[in-house]
């Protein structure tokens, strides 16, 4: 060990170390309690950025933890390798996604490893290789079987920049998730994964993983879900056979409906005008609409924008009352919404109530609010029907039925089922419930993906590959030519192939898969990353999933969160797996920020000029430091500001632990006994007490902190420990046994807890400290997580505050299991209380135990 703390001699030696010795390697061991520690699949866009470096840090740190609990701790890496960017880059630099992904793929992991990341690189995956991506084409089979697979023509959100599909996660608010370029319609043939027939487990299973995921998380996917339980309603179309379905989450409102409203991409509207004076009109008028929804995705609905419709002339029959509703078309309906149509309820619902005012339709007031005594009494009569004049909003509440045939005079939940079940009964509607959430569009036309296994036949139409021949392989080369079709269309060798069924000439599916595919099942992958016959053996799985801890960005909670939690239940419903959940415990870890030249705190971007280059930090500081900074500046869930600051106060932190193990390395020849089990002697009255106290309190804080994942309070607490060894006057020369005890103590544990931290200095401190052979793997190196002596921990003394009517006025200190009626006696007893006491009356004495006395007198 050298006198001077060398970080990069260090660094290098301790990687080079872990390489040698495989020490992060791990098998499934029944024996040991299996912990798995995973951060989300990077893309390897070239390089690591400061937010890289922290969400690794983070799970590296609990993995470091773990293992140094006795866990078996499964710490993998690969690399989420598919994806549009590599054909951008293919573009603009003139070669392969293969050649530039790859290349980029071995740049971060040299960053990785310079980082001192505890991955088990034996378990390295990436999305690109024929070995994975043949069980991408493999799930797709299962699920096509199963029916959970199929194509249609569908209108799809659209880049134009990267001139390709997005799903409607991708393209929420209107823009690209990756460019955010404004989406717009376009319709195509695509392949399209079931994932609404698994949205009532979706939900249901999250009771499975609110101990261990954010509210905001869940939160998010139960919108995206979007689950209405309501009814729908079979409106008849006067002198006509068609029907129009409603779905309502209101069907007790249905005497207030004075409209029926279509979205203008409703199948039934070219058939309505069909022949009609109005023809010209209402279908310039949904055309407008569709170019201008065109522009934005269906799931983006906005109050400010202003409601405008035209009247079709048709007319439908409600039949509950069997009064004809004008049929009209509206651009606040959404096609993707129910069944694409409403019953407009003005005098209930705020857009109908906008809408009708605009248009003067009929206004009709049929829910009544009430009270406990008018609930029993009945007062239709005291509520004019017709209220088109009177109202100025919505009312949108429940309440009692009124002008509503039958039904008038109930309650609004009463009446919503039966009304329900009348509908069913009558054959003209039902209970229902509707999801917001879509079916997940998987086409994509680009070359960098996992190619489609399906095959088309003039004579059999869509034909499986059979399971024999995957993987379907991507050819080595193609043509970029930024048209908007997949470069596969231009590889005849790709293209041409035969039919399984006939032998006959047929051609290959051109499009592949979203890569979000790739990143909903990886981690199960890593569980059994080189199996050729299987995505991976069920036992191995059964072993380490579901996850422990997974960490990542808050961005992916409707797309990559969702689809994978989907996956699962697929594959439990293969037979794959038996759990429900993947993840049993989630953190989404806060941004890094740094300031731009608008002087503005922002997330690093290289287009914004400040970004930090990980690489160049590691230079100047070491890989040790730059993590602490990360981890000490804020709580993982919050924004990290960057501050270069920050970093060279973790190398002043670092170099203080290295010089003083440095300086009492060879000093602890004597000091015999392991911690906890020294023999109470005279150091229970001297200065080597107190630092014990405080090295236990230590451990007891930091392991608390530690479960609660609050990193940046650990540090902050084995800074206060390292104050607390410096202020310990003893020297290596004069110490004695009991201090060279408590020192030898403090350090071993100080650096077991640095370890997770700076695991680099760590070893190398420990090594200094006498144990041979690493910490995670040394022969009775005693490298494992210390456990707090109780006793020691436990404060001799509290300082309790001692009010007098409310207001501060002394302290006194008593144990920390003083009782009540102890601390009541020592707080009358105080000089300076009795001051404020004498010659008043005591009223009564309020104690919070441990925590202050509050005397009222008058």
């Amino acid at each position: 060990m050298d006198e001077k703390y060398f970080p990069e001699k260090i660094e290098q030696k301790w990687q080079q170390y872990w390489t040698d010795t495989k020490c992060f390697e791990v098998e499934a061991d029944e024996s040991r309690e299996k912990f798995y520690c995973l951060e989300m699949l990077p893309y390897p866009s070239g390089f690591l950025h400061m937010g890289h470096v922290r969400n690794y840090s983070i799970g590296d740190a609990l993995a470091w933890y773990k293992r140094l609990n006795g866990f078996n701790v499964l710490h993998p890496i690969g690399w989420d390798s598919f994806g549009q960017p590599a054909e951008q880059a293919a573009i603009k630099r003139r070669i392969q996604p293969r050649e530039w992904t790859e290349q980029n793929i071995a740049h971060m992991r040299g960053q990785f490893k310079r980082l001192g990341i505890s991955f088990d690189w034996s378990r390295e995956i990436a999305a690109h290789t024929p070995e994975y991506y043949k069980w991408d084409q493999w799930f797709f089979l299962q699920m096509l079987e199963r029916g959970l697979v199929y194509r249609r023509e569908s209108p799809v959100n659209w880049c134009p920049k990267d001139e390709t599909i997005l799903s409607n996660e991708q393209s929420s608010g209107g823009v690209c998730w990756r460019c955010q370029t404004p989406v717009v319609k376009k319709n195509l043939e695509q392949w399209f994964v079931k994932t609404t027939e698994y949205a009532e487990d979706l939900l249901a299973d999250m009771r499975e993983i609110e101990a261990g995921w954010s509210e905001r998380v869940l939160t998010m996917q139960r919108n995206w879900i979007g689950r209405s339980v309501g009814a729908y309603i079979d409106f008849p179309l006067q002198e006509r056979d068609e029907k129009v379905r409603v779905f309502t989450t209101r069907i007790d409102t249905v005497f207030g409906a004075t409209a029926i409203v279509l979205a203008a991409e409703h199948p039934l509207v070219a058939t309505l005008v069909e022949g009609s004076l109005l023809k010209d009109d209402v279908m310039s008028f949904v055309n407008r609409v569709r170019e201008e929804r065109g522009r934005t995705t269906s799931e983006v609905v906005t109050e400010e924008v202003e409601k405008e419709g035209v009247n079709t002339g048709v007319f439908a029959v409600n039949p509950f009352s069997d009064e004809q509703l004008p049929v009209w078309i509206a651009n606040y309906v959404l096609i993707n919404y129910g069944a694409g149509a409403v019953m407009a309820v003005p005098a209930h619902d705020e857009r109908d109530y906008e809408f009708a005012q605009k248009y003067t339709l009929s206004i009709r007031r049929v829910i009544a609010p009430i009270t406990h005594a008018e609930e029993a009494s009945g007062f239709e009569a005291s509520f004019d029907e017709d209220v088109s004049a009177e109202m100025t909003t919505a009312e949108t509440g429940y309440g009692m039925l009124v002008h509503s045939g039958e039904w008038s005079g109930k309650l609004s939940q009463d009446a919503m089922n039966e009304m329900a079940a009348h509908a069913e009964t009558e054959g003209f509607g039902g209970a229902a419930v509707t999801y917001r959430l879509r079916d997940w569009g998987i086409s994509r036309q680009r070359f960098w993906g996992a190619p489609i296994p399906i095959i088309y036949c003039d004579e059999h139409g869509a034909v499986p590959v059979p399971e024999s021949d995957l993987p379907v392989r991507l050819p080595e080369r193609a043509d970029f030519t930024g048209t908007g079709q997949s470069p596969l269309t231009y590889v005849k060798e790709f293209v041409e192939t035969e039919c399984p069924t006939c032998g006959r000439p047929a051609r290959r599916e051109t499009d592949t898969m979203d890569t979000f595919v790739d990143s909903s099942w990886y981690y199960f992958r890593y569980c059994d990353p080189h199996n050729a016959d299987a995505p991976f053996d069920k036992e191995k799985v059964a072993y380490w999933m579901p996850i422990d801890q997974y960490i990542g960005g808050i961005e992916h909670a409707v797309m990559h969160l969702l689809y994978t939690r989907f996956w699962t239940k697929m594959m439990r419903d293969l037979g794959l797996v038996k759990i429900d959940e993947p993840v049993k415990n989630l953190l989404t870890q806060g941004m890094v920020t740094n300031v731009t030249k608008t002087n503005e705190w922002k997330a690093m971007s290289k287009s914004l000029g400040n970004g930090i280059d990980p690489d160049e930090m590691i230079g100047i500081y070491g890989a040790d430091a730059v993590r602490i900074f990360t981890m000490f500046a804020a709580p993982p869930e919050n924004e990290l500001r960057w501050m270069e600051t920050g970093i060279e106060g973790a190398v002043r932190f670092l170099r203080r632990v290295h010089t003083a193990v440095y300086r009492w390395r060879g000093g602890f020849e004597g000091v015999l006994g392991a911690m906890n089990e020294v023999q109470t002697n005279d150091a229970q009255k001297s200065e080597a007490r107190g630092l014990r106290r405080v090295t236990h309190r230590t451990i007891e804080r930091v392991t608390h902190d530690f479960e609660r994942l609050h990193f940046n309070t650990s540090i902050a607490a084995l800074m206060e420990l390292m104050n607390a060894i410096g202020d310990l006057r003893a020297t290596p020369e004069n110490a004695t046994h009991d201090e060279r005890f408590a020192i030898r103590e403090a350090l071993e544990a100080m650096v077991i807890m640095l370890a997770p931290f700076a695991p680099h200095a760590a070893e190398e401190m420990w090594e200094g400290l006498g144990h041979a052979g690493g910490m995670l793997q040394g022969e009775g190196s005693g490298a494992r997580w210390r456990v707090a002596d109780a006793e020691l921990a436990r404060q001799e003394e509290l300082e309790i505050p001692v009010q007098i009517n409310g207001k501060l006025r002394s302290r006194v200190m008593a144990s920390p299991d003083a009782t009540e009626d102890e601390l009541r006696a020592a707080a009358l007893a105080d000089e300076k209380a009795q001051g404020f006491i004498a010659g008043r009356e005591v009223v009564k004495v309020i104690v919070v135990p441990r925590r202050l006395v509050n005397i009222v007198v008058r």
